[in-house]
């Protein structure tokens, strides 16, 4: 029996074997295609995944491929701009940059080939999952060819059109969103061309940036991509078929603006129902949804595949103790509730600014852009990364200063925080003590130019916990907190109630 068996082999499901894998347990990965899909799908992520790529081992491989980016800009219908989120002159406290671009086939390429390097990882491609039943022991699986397979927990990484979600019968939750959109694929021998946009804000390049025309004429998105590899998304308008909206002469009508006089070459147009939906349940006795499984995002922040990986990131840490023996199965029940109010206001956020990008009347339009711009000038611009809230439930020290918050990464010397102390539990304190179970760094011991004393500081800390996905647990003041931080973690993982924790 294996600990731990993964349905699909996509970035999601890749990942989570690679995290899974790391941490020693036996895993089984069940993948009904071949081979990686050969087109682009995602195009984007931010860096929270790179840090997560960090965590499984595989950065190396991928960071080679990215792109880095310079984030978001929202374009009115006069062609001016109505809101910026980006990161031009702006302090990098994990490090990485907040945006980056990738070619799909490329970064499944790493990830799988990355799993080869484990023995306790067994991959099965060309198998389909045809049903399961579970039992006290754990999940059978039945595969196609007539075959079955034994794991105590089973991650259902396998798409929107999840095949073990139905066969669960776990229903979505519709956010009420859907509109059409073409998205064509292009490699660009040169750069795009934009109209004469104006209120670029200084030192913002549009050839790095995600830019989207919010034209009630026909809205439209330009993604950088990686290498030569550009993205358009266009709206469908009110009556346009697809199959017609696909034709090789439509869409280089669509995309000749843009391309005029540039050597190109459209390598893939397809049209896709942009959605917000969430699934009502996450866990299923020992079966779990991760990834477009349990929830699908409109395109808008480009945080659909980041919300995969983050559920994988947030599952895999409770599995490992569970399985070890370090923690009951009740705390796997908390990541539902962890995840789901996050990726609820993200796809809100998402939905929200769906509606004024796909808006068509012209005068709601012209509205719309005075009201954004008004607001603009009223507060500072932010990027994609703020619309990630903190953790409010489930393990983390609730009303601390900073709980749930993704904690910073500076460098040390010449490497990154967490290559140097690992990123496991991890204790930053001002007062060391001695605890064989968790990592405890000396801040004052530590060369990272004084970002965790400073980070301490704005929150009128003395240390801080974090958790193994890089969220702030919590965090205190005075020579006690160190212990009272590590005994409160281990009062919310035995399952103690919070007011018994407090009293």
């Amino acid at each position: 029996m294996f600990d731990v068996a993964i349905i699909g082999c996509g970035p999601v499901g890749a990942f989570a074997a690679n995290l899974l894998g790391k941490s020693g347990l036996s895993v089984l990965v069940i993948e009904q295609e071949a081979n990686p899909y050969p087109l682009p799908r995602a195009v984007h992520l931010d860096h929270e995944m790179m840090r997560l790529f960090q965590s499984a081992g595989v950065i190396d491989r991928v960071a080679g491929d990215m792109r880095d980016t310079e984030g978001h800009l929202h374009v009115g219908a006069d062609h001016g701009v109505i809101r910026y989120m980006g990161t031009v002159g702006r302090a990098r406290p994990f490090s990485w940059s907040n945006d980056y671009f990738f070619y799909q086939p490329e970064l499944e390429n790493h990830l799988r080939q990355a799993l080869t390097e484990y023995s306790n990882i067994t991959v099965q491609l060309g198998v389909a999952f045809e049903g399961l039943e579970q039992d006290e022991n754990g999940v059978t699986l039945r595969l196609s060819e007539g075959r079955t397979a034994q794991a105590r927990y089973v991650i259902a990484c396998d798409g929107s059109r999840s095949a073990v979600r139905k066969a669960l019968g776990i229903m979505l939750d519709d956010l009420d969103f859907e509109e059409p959109w073409l998205v064509v694929d292009v490699e660009v021998d040169g750069p795009v061309r934009f109209p004469d946009l104006w209120g670029v804000p200084d030192g913002a390049d549009l050839q790095k940036l995600s830019v989207m025309m919010c034209d009630p004429k026909r809205p439209a998105t330009i993604v950088p991509g990686r290498g030569n590899h550009r993205r358009w998304e266009f709206m469908l308008l009110p009556g346009e078929d697809d199959q017609a909206m696909m034709e090789p002469d439509s869409v280089a009508a669509l995309v000749e603006p843009y391309l005029s006089g540039v050597p190109h070459k459209v390598v893939r147009a397809a049209t896709y129902r942009f959605h917000g939906l969430i699934a009502g349940r996450w866990r299923m006795g020992g079966v779990f949804l991760a990834g477009d499984a349990a929830h699908q995002t409109p395109p808008f922040f480009g945080q659909g595949m980041c919300h995969g990986l983050r559920d994988v990131a947030n599952l895999a840490w409770k599995l490992e103790a569970v399985l070890k023996g370090q923690a009951p199965d009740a705390l796997l029940d908390t990541y539902q509730p962890e995840r789901d109010p996050h990726v609820r206001a993200v796809i809100s956020a998402a939905v929200g600014a769906g509606r004024y990008i796909c808006m068509l009347d012209p005068q709601a339009a012209a509205q719309r852009d005075a009201t954004m711009r008004e607001a603009a000038r009223n507060a500072q611009h932010g990027t994609a990364a703020d619309l990630i809230p903190a953790i409010t439930t489930g393990i983390v020290a609730y009303g601390t200063a900073g709980a749930g918050e993704r904690f910073i990464q500076p460098r040390v010397g010449d490497r990154l925080l967490d290559d140097v102390t690992g990123s496991g539990w991890r204790l930053f304190t001002r007062t060391p003590i001695d605890n064989a179970d968790i990592t405890v760094i000396d801040i004052a011991a530590l060369d990272d130019a004084g970002a965790i004393a400073a980070w301490l500081d704005a929150r009128s800390a003395d240390a801080v916990l974090i958790r193994p996905d890089h969220y702030v647990f919590g965090t205190g003041q005075g020579t006690k907190t160190p212990a009272d931080l590590i005994a409160r973690r281990d009062a919310l993982i035995a399952g103690v109630p919070r007011q018994e924790i407090a009293a």
